[in-house]
């Protein structure tokens, strides 16, 4: 008789069942949509800075402004996506 595949266990303390996982796809596609689209942002935003004609320490100031707002636009996505990963493990 052929062996049957083993199953992850669907009980409490137990680790994520694959239908769980499935069950939080939307969300995680989504999670990776939205950083996507916050770091295709910050790209343009950085180019067009260093595309200006303004002083250089001008555009250096302003490009950190960029990254720490791209970090702190990142981090709840970024800490949102950790917590489903750890839920699939």
């Amino acid at each position: 008789m052929p062996a049957t595949p083993a199953r992850p266990s669907v009980h409490p303390g137990n680790e994520a069942s694959p239908l769980a996982s499935v069950e939080h796809l939307p969300l995680l596609q989504s999670l990776r949509t939205t950083l996507a689209n916050i770091d295709f942002e910050h790209e343009g935003d950085v180019e067009t800075i260093r595309n200006s004609a303004v002083d250089d320490w001008l555009k250096q100031t302003t490009i950190r402004k960029l990254q720490e707002r791209h970090r702190n636009r990142r981090m709840p996505c970024v800490a949102q996506l950790e917590r489903l990963q750890e839920r699939a493990a």
